[in-house]
């Protein structure tokens, strides 16, 4: 740990507050209502929760199938 970079530590500043008025702080915005309340109802973590097991469960046979 006595070796990082003090340029990725972050910050101990707030983030930034959700945008409200884009054309005020077209400079630097911060980031948008729905960016921050979007459910994530679609995500690939569902997915992934199956692909994933079935995947080793697989490779797992065939390594003790085609295994010497």
């Amino acid at each position: 740990m006595e070796n990082i970079n003090p340029e990725h530590i972050e910050g101990q500043e707030p983030s930034k507050p959700i945008e409200t008025s884009y054309e005020d702080h077209k400079a630097d915005p911060g980031p948008g209502k729905p960016a921050i309340t979007e459910k994530d109802k679609n995500g690939a973590s569902k997915a992934m929760m199956w692909v994933i097991p079935i995947l080793v469960i697989a490779l797992l046979v065939y390594w003790f199938l085609m295994r010497k």
